[in-house]
């Protein structure tokens, strides 16, 4: 196959910062067992820092980001994979040393890639996408750690974003009473159409005072913000609670107390989803097409973009102005 297709590329020479959609060829993509033709990618907080000249996120130039893609397989030397397979490949080095989702064909290790579970289409999947793997992570921790929806109400912060948001419609789902944290009260509706029971301000959750322990108001929370938001949580968490923490939006420092984990007995989760061991990857995207699967994935798309609009629009994390999910459509 020779056929030229197209890819965002960024590159970086001295002082010059590029970001452009651009030819490839077959010859142009890295190492892998399977050739995918890609039809769907998502814009994370991590692509976002990947296409700024000091993102430190991508590790050499020129490189094509993207950390998530769905699409068909054309051809593989693994037989775990064959022609026509429909595939998810997120996670691992993916869109930071390894070429990713932001082409219109990928080539990706065999052991980086999950089948597509019955019942998801390939767009669903996306929709879903590394932000919706993480929420699923971390509300699977949430479980295995004893919180149940009896044990009271569970706070997801940054909730309008691609993991608060998918966080608050699976806990909802499975019968929990969810609060949602966030600073944009104009999405009061949306996060009430996820299932959220009630809108928290951020500012009720951190004053921009962390105190040693505060007055416990929830039995659990899922959050993607970390820093001092965290710390500040953490001291309002009831005894024997759990926070799963998979974000650093608002910075990577903690500053909290050993307080509210000796005299609580709090629990601090942390999920990493890029590592993830490939069986508990699949279990996962097993329940997401299951008994964690939306009810909704409309309600989810914040916006569906082509790879010529990239440029322009993976910012838009950066910026703060994230809902939900933005998806690319590689193949329009």
């Amino acid at each position: 196959m020779t056929t030229k297709f197209n890819a965002l590329v960024v590159n970086k020479e001295n002082e010059h910062f590029s970001i452009d959609v651009q030819k490839l060829s077959l010859d142009d993509l890295p190492q892998g067992e399977v050739l995918i033709r890609t039809h769907y990618s998502s814009v994370n907080y991590k692509d976002s820092l990947a296409t700024i000249p000091n993102g430190n996120i991508v590790s050499h130039y020129p490189f094509v980001p993207g950390i998530d893609l769905a699409g068909v397989v054309v051809s593989s030397n693994d037989s775990r994979f064959k022609e026509g397979d429909e595939v998810i490949a997120t996670s691992y080095e993916i869109g930071v040393s390894h070429f990713g989702g932001y082409s219109e064909y990928a080539r990706i290790p065999a052991k980086w890639i999950v089948p597509v579970p019955e019942g998801l289409t390939l767009k669903e999947a996306m929709v879903i996408g590394t932000a919706g793997f993480t929420a699923a992570l971390s509300v699977q921790r949430l479980l295995d750690n004893g919180i149940t929806p009896e044990s009271g109400k569970v706070l997801v912060t940054g909730a309008t974003g691609g993991v608060g948001s998918f966080a608050v419609s699976i806990l909802s789902t499975l019968g929990f009473t969810v609060e949602a944290s966030t600073g944009k009260e104009t999405e009061a509706e949306f996060l009430t159409s996820l299932g959220a029971s009630s809108i928290v301000p951020r500012n009720e959750v951190f004053d921009g005072k962390v105190r040693a322990l505060g007055k416990q108001k929830w039995a659990a929370g899922v959050d993607p913000v970390g820093g001092e938001p965290l710390a500040a949580l953490l001291s309002q968490i009831q005894y024997g609670g759990s926070v799963a923490v998979s974000g650093l939006t608002a910075g990577t420092k903690l500053p909290a107390t050993v307080f509210p984990f000796i005299l609580r007995g709090v629990n601090l989760l942390g999920i990493d989803s890029v590592y993830c061991p490939m069986e508990k990857r699949l279990a996962i995207w097993n329940r997401l097409a299951n008994d964690f699967r939306p009810a909704s994935f409309d309600v989810f798309i914040q916006e569906e973009i082509t790879l010529q609009e990239l440029p322009k629009k993976v910012s838009i994390p950066l910026q703060g102005q994230a809902k939900g999910r933005i998806i690319v459509n590689c193949q329009a």
